[in-house]
């Protein structure tokens, strides 16, 4: 089958897809909001519909919380499975948007064209973009490149509770050769990234309580233990002054990069300064034995994510503090057992509480990281096909944030999964004006009707 005759077809229908996508993107398929769980029906029988025209047997399950769509399509090639989610993050607050944030729109920028919309990044521009690619093959040849499994999800942005159960009960309907995720981006804004690593994440609450009641600091203080003053001293010790961090055993399962892989890394150039300028930062904080890049998709880290205690309304008020609380999370790599370290947190917490203190905790998200072989022979395939598409060759990446839907084909399905997105550091996604590039979603459907071309070969 020509490719080329593949890419003229989305080059000549990029008016069209890029309506069906703006029709998409009207949905308002918020699915944390009990109130929009129609409009998410909606937007999977609007999926639904649109793989059925393309030839694909697709239909909408049903599940305790929003439905999953689900379709199949026969091919001459190699079996794979696409995910994307087509739910989104609420708009709030809605004043600081330019515009509806469902009434998508095309809108030039300095930077060039972009769609400005509520999920246009994501996830349903990523998604279509996918759907595009199979629209301009099944056109111009009439059948799709390979077998391909379509699983959309409506869950994603609320924590994918029906997922797993899900997963386990269709297992055998679901199982592929090979899982493609379109959930990322580009590197810096430019280079086309097969991500490899992802980081899993394990979230922490505590509370430490001194006395029953808040005191009158002139009374009681100096000779009643202050929480908060436990807490901050905790806390202060949770690295040391090579920015190691201090959890027993919590570095266990942490694997060394190779000497390859870490060359592929120094290649892209990766600029710190620039980096954390953006954010009016300028010093790398984490390990100093390590790069810049590698602290943020090989090493673990710890983070103090909110911390509280007494009063904190305006004015003053001299209260020595009853409680104190804090939000940690770890973000995890390789094998580390997130269980474990869980556990050896909280005992080395503990060790360090004071007579007259006691403490409380909350469990919060837990997953393990993942990472992907890339011994499939796809992977080589797809880097060498993303690279014909764009300036930049393309490199097999980490990511800092947790996906954990890769880890879930892993673990359930048996089969590696490939994460390859066009978004853009910029996409404001999650936060208002949320807008994808029309680059990004033409070079997208371009690059994945490629990576089809190649693998099926």
């Amino acid at each position: 089958m020509s490719l080329d005759a593949v890419l003229a077809r989305i080059d000549s229908d990029l008016p069209a897809a890029t309506d069906r996508l703006l029709e998409l993107l009207r949905i308002q398929s918020i699915s944390t909001d009990p109130a929009y769980k129609a409009e998410c029906d909606k937007a999977a029988d609007w999926l639904v519909a649109d793989l059925q025209s393309l030839g694909v047997s697709a239909e909408k399950r049903a599940t305790p919380g929003h439905p999953m769509v689900v379709g199949h399509v026969d091919g001459p090639g190699p079996h794979v499975l696409f995910y994307g989610h087509y739910d989104v993050q609420p708009v709030d607050p809605l004043n600081l948007w330019d515009r509806d944030p469902f009434d998508p729109a095309i809108e030039e920028t300095p930077k060039g064209k972009v769609i400005r919309g509520r999920g246009s990044s994501d996830d349903k521009g990523q998604l279509m973009t996918f759907i595009e690619a199979c629209r301009a093959w099944k056109a111009e040849h009439g059948a799709l490149p390979c077998k391909i499994t379509f699983f959309l999800e409506g869950e994603e942005e609320s924590g994918s509770p029906s997922l797993v159960p899900f997963m386990k009960e269709n297992a055998e309907e679901l199982k592929a050769e090979i899982a493609l995720i379109c959930d990322t981006g580009l590197f810096q804004s430019k280079t086309p990234a097969i991500m490899t690593m992802l980081r899993g994440l394990l979230g922490e609450e505590l509370t430490i309580t001194g006395p029953d009641k808040d005191l009158h600091s002139g009374m009681y203080g100096g000779i009643a233990m202050n929480p908060a003053r436990v807490l901050t001293k905790i806390l202060g010790g949770l690295f040391d002054e090579n920015g190691v961090i201090q959890v027993p055993e919590l570095y266990e399962g942490v694997p060394e990069l190779s000497d390859e892989l870490k060359a592929q890394w120094e290649g892209l150039g990766f600029d710190a300064k620039g980096f954390l300028g953006d954010v009016g930062l300028s010093v790398p904080a984490g390990e100093n034995s390590v790069t810049p890049l590698e602290m943020i998709w090989a090493r673990p880290t710890a983070e103090i994510n909110g911390i509280w205690s007494g009063y904190t309304g305006d004015g003053f008020k001299t209260v020595l503090p009853s409680e104190a609380h804090a939000k940690i999370s770890f973000r995890l790599v390789g094998t580390q057992d997130p269980q474990a370290i869980r556990k050896n947190f909280r005992a080395w917490v503990e060790a360090q509480l004071p007579a007259d203190c006691k403490i409380a905790w909350t469990d919060h998200s837990c997953s393990p990281a993942s990472q992907m072989s890339t011994e499939h022979p796809g992977f080589e395939a797809a880097r060498k096909a993303l690279s014909d598409e764009w300036p930049d060759p393309a490199a097999y990446a980490g990511c800092g944030g947790s996906i954990p839907i890769a880890g879930y084909f892993k673990t359930i399905l048996d089969m590696d999964a490939m994460l390859v997105g066009w978004g853009k550091d910029d996409d404001q996604i999650h936060s208002p004006n949320e807008k994808y590039d029309l680059e990004s979603y033409h070079k997208g459907i371009r690059s994945w009707a490629r990576i089809l071309d190649a693998m099926s070969a």
